[in-house]
């Protein structure tokens, strides 16, 4: 495990109506040794204040997903989708060639939390797509975002797959990426791996070849990515 990224050592961004913690270099906040992993880029976590969020603006040649932990967010994009993303869902944007979009806390009264993804793709200039599914969940491990949509995951233009654990209070599991590397990012509930607790926001990079046993210490909601050695 050489690398762990504790909650409270990432980047914070207030700016009223958006607070923002950055796993990853991001905006206003540069850190040379917290870049991503892998084709990882960005992970943000987002808390955005009722009736507000981000007004219409650009990306190209990235894969944007949105996991919506808490309330829900109006998209709109500039190839025509108008869509609701609510809690429990997962939506996937690829931008492509050029796309733009807007965010927004479809709620006036109450607050949304998501995360917000950046994966690079491994294919520039396509035509921009959009897909959004909730997709339930199937034993611990439920794949949300595949190379080749698999098991009616969506798909994404990167070896590079999402994954949605979920453990009981006192479950194991062992994660490994046999010749990949693997990151887990905890979103609800406290895990013990390797001798450490990990707690929400707290993330770790699993190496190749590398087995981690973990144990929920709590019910346990969190993203595993499983990605290519670059």
């Amino acid at each position: 495990m050489k690398y762990i990224r504790k909650a409270q050592d990432r980047g914070v961004a207030n700016f009223g109506w958006l607070k923002s913690k950055h796993s990853f270099s991001f905006g206003d906040y540069y850190d040379p040794k917290h870049m991503g992993v892998s084709v990882l880029r960005v992970i943000n976590d987002d808390m955005v204040m009722p009736g507000k969020g981000f007004a219409e603006h650009g990306h190209r040649d990235m894969e944007i997903i949105s996991y919506v932990i808490e309330g829900a967010l109006k998209h709109q994009d500039s190839t025509g989708n108008d869509y609701l993303v609510s809690a429990g869902e997962v939506q996937r944007m690829s931008a492509g060639r050029g796309v733009r979009h807007s965010e927004f806390n479809a709620s006036d009264t109450d607050k949304v939390s998501f995360l917000q993804i950046w994966i690079q793709p491994n294919v520039n200039g396509i035509k921009p797509s959009y897909e959004q599914k909730k997709l339930p969940q199937d034993g611990p491990l439920t794949t949300l975002v595949s190379p080749t949509g698999d098991n009616g995951s969506l798909s994404i233009h990167q070896d590079a797959y999402l994954s949605r654990l979920v453990l009981e209070k006192d479950q194991s599991i062992a994660l490994q990426t046999q010749q990949r590397i693997g990151y887990l990012h905890i979103i609800k509930g406290t895990i013990t791996a390797n001798g450490q607790t990990f707690e929400p926001g707290d993330a770790f990079a699993v190496e190749p070849m590398q087995t981690i046993d973990i144990k929920s210490e709590t019910q346990l909601e969190a993203l595993w990515f499983d990605l290519p050695e670059v």
